[in-house]
């Protein structure tokens, strides 16, 4: 059945596990589901598995760090504590999913489809295994799914394909992922069929996906099929080697795919403005105007939830205030919003959807050559008052102001356009400028809209090619509307 939910993904390790000192307490061990209790979340998803462990004592897999030595202090951590709860006759698990229940919120499990510690000797594509492809290693991952489901008291499990490949291998040969295609359905169903075990109402069944159907297509799963079939009872969209947030992931056809069905789309919202992939610049976190813009983008779209994680750790006001915004959609209206879009990046290769940005204006070819880029707001600011500031901004590398471009939005020329500059990087102010116009005169429009950049001259003695690396807007509302007094 389709529900609303506010989503938050504990991964056991980075924020957790890895950082308390053992032994560990119980007001540490509850962490996970108290530092967002009495937000807006009222599910919390927790990575129990990576390629070489479990964070969990199973019974059928292997439990991370068991006969291995712990190489890291990190790695030191989550063994002892997740001993030190054992020794006490606590299950590490089972704690977190009692917590979680005496807070209010549903506890899911979410498994990495491509991990499969304990299943045997050399058994991973990595390793030159046949992964899932091998029955032994698919009723291996699927006797885990069915402790986390069952033997837990869960109210569901999270199977993760879009740890792969960057987060785990792939769960088959990488060259036989369309041709098993037909098999991972058929685990699916069988995964479906567990869940009426449970006592009560079925375990959930969640899936972590790619965010369009051709990228699934590629990586062998039939995500429609298991819309249709019900196999699922949400699917979240996502590419788990990029970490910024995107207010315009392509996930319409999911939220299409899903409208007659009992399947709930959650929107994936990233953590992060920027990352340290990009030279001379600093991980920044996502500001909440970037959360409102990008949650009011998928709720347009039609999403049944959100979904969030890696926040700025400790969570604290700032990050609680936003987990609380993004569950009451009501509390997005006329507050600030910061619409960003997104840029390729090197590490997620072909395993990523198209991006717009950087756009290269080569002087020697590009000349007079309009380039559009599009991006959707949810926003209707032609009717909104109270929306005091609408500025459009524009990073270039290597601009000056010996060079001309022609700007327009959906069709208007913004030659007009006041327009104000200021060095793009304070580290190296002289590489590029960021370029912001007001658009208060002539705001973008609910749902799509269209930039087009051309590049009319630039002069002769400066052959290197501009590239246009940024492109945002930002939206400022205030109490009382800037309206003429005359």
């Amino acid at each position: 059945m389709k529900r609303r939910r506010t989503i938050y993904f504990n991964d056991a390790r980075h924020y957790y596990l890895f950082v308390h000192e053992p032994p560990m307490r119980l007001e540490d061990a509850w962490g996970p589901v108290d530092e967002v209790a009495g937000t807006g979340i009222d599910t919390l998803v927790y990575g129990v598995s990576r390629d070489d462990g479990l964070f969990y004592p199973s019974r059928i897999g292997k439990r991370f760090g068991d006969g291995e030595p712990l190489t890291m202090a990190a790695y030191w951590r989550v063994w002892h504590n997740m001993q030190s709860l054992i020794d006490r006759g606590l299950d590490p698990l089972t704690v977190l999913i009692e917590r979680a229940h005496e807070q209010g919120m549903e506890f899911i499990a979410s498994q990495r489809m491509g991990a499969f510690p304990g299943a045997g000797e050399n058994v991973a594509p990595h390793d030159g295994g046949q992964g899932m492809a091998d029955e032994a290693v698919r009723d291996h991952q699927f006797g885990v799914l069915r402790e986390l489901a069952l033997d837990y008291p869960t109210d569901g499990i999270e199977l993760d394909f879009a740890a792969a490949p960057i987060g785990t291998d792939w769960w088959v040969p990488a060259a036989d992922l369309q041709r098993h295609a037909p098999m991972m359905t058929d685990f699916m169903r069988r995964v479906r069929t567990m869940t009426h075990e449970k006592s009560g109402p079925p375990a959930l069944i969640g899936a972590r996906v790619y965010p369009t159907p051709e990228l699934n297509a590629a990586a062998g799963l039939e995500v429609e099929t298991w819309i249709e079939e019900g196999l699922i009872d949400y699917v979240v969209p996502l590419v788990y080697g990029y970490m910024t947030l995107d207010p315009n992931m392509p996930i319409q056809w999911l939220v299409d795919a899903a409208a007659d069905t009992e399947t709930s789309i959650y929107a994936m919202l990233q953590p992060y403005y920027c990352e340290e992939n990009r030279p001379l610049t600093q991980r920044i976190y996502a500001s909440a105007a970037m959360y409102r813009a990008a949650a009011s983008n998928a709720l347009k779209m039609g999403v049944d939830g959100l979904y969030a994680w890696f926040m700025h750790w400790p969570l604290e006001s700032a990050e609680r205030a936003i987990l609380t915004e993004l569950a009451h959609p009501e509390q997005l209206a006329r507050k600030d919003r910061h619409y960003v879009l997104r840029r390729a990046v090197e590490a997620t290769g072909d395993h990523d959807y198209p991006a717009q940005l950087p756009l290269a204006f080569d002087p020697a070819s590009d000349l007079g050559q309009p380039r559009q880029i599009t991006f959707t707001i949810a926003e209707r600011l032609a009717d909104e008052p109270n929306a005091t500031s609408v500025n459009l901004r524009l990073a270039f590398t290597d601009l000056v102001a010996a060079d001309r471009l022609a700007l327009s939005l959906n069709g208007q020329s913004l030659a007009d356009t006041r327009l104000r500059r200021w060095p793009m990087r304070e580290i190296d102010p002289y590489s590029g400028q960021w370029v912001e116009l007001d658009l208060r005169a002539m705001p973008p429009t609910c749902g799509e809209n269209v930039l087009e950049v051309t590049l009319l001259e630039r002069p002769s003695d400066l052959p290197g090619t501009l590239i246009l690396e940024d492109v945002e807007l930002l939206i400022g509302y205030d109490t009382y509307a800037d309206t003429p007094l005359g």
